[in-house]
């Protein structure tokens, strides 16, 4: 073979890989917002904590001004994973679906907006709820093989039931 055959016949072979690479890339960016959604609803320290950078952000503060809440901006990923699990663990179950992903890649960054359905139930007095879709606009780092997320932006479509008695104001 020539050199020019021997060109055309690696190129489909760098192409699969690519493309390999970016389904892999894009499973494990969604993989990342399932690990946050299932670690709550597991009350799963580990799974929960693996999504996130140690330094990452999540913004909850535009869903809940929806109904009159405040919450902090929560900062560095011990802080959103104490301050999530402790309100869920003691007090709420919670189911999260999460719908619609949409990816994209820039080199060893990512950008990731989905919708989530969160419900959530007092423990104490399952006809206390709070059911949410909220839209959420995630940035994240490749770390290694795995994607993690740095930014988390949570705003919320609409609710019904209590989300002050689930989450305060």
């Amino acid at each position: 073979m020539n050199s020019t055959n021997d060109q055309t016949l690696a190129a489909p072979v760098d192409h699969r890989d690519a493309v390999v690479r970016e389904l892999r890339d894009r499973a494990e960016i969604v993989d990342a917002l399932y690990r946050f959604a299932l670690g709550q609803d597991l009350k799963d320290r580990t799974l929960f904590a693996s999504a996130f950078t140690p330094d990452a952000e999540l913004d909850f503060r535009p869903a809940a001004a929806k109904w009159g809440g405040r919450p902090p901006l929560m900062s560095g990923r011990d802080t959103i994973t104490t301050t999530i699990l402790a309100m869920f663990t003691r007090r709420v179950d919670t189911t999260h679906q999460v719908t619609n992903p949409r990816v994209a890649i820039d080199g060893d960054t990512a950008r990731l907006s989905a919708l989530v359905e969160a419900q959530h139930l007092l423990i104490t007095d399952r006809s206390t709820f709070a059911l949410l879709k909220n839209p959420y606009d995630v940035d994240l780092v490749r770390d290694g093989e795995r994607w993690l997320i740095r930014r988390m932006r949570i705003d919320n479509a609409w609710f019904t039931g209590d989300p002050t008695k689930i989450f305060g104001v």
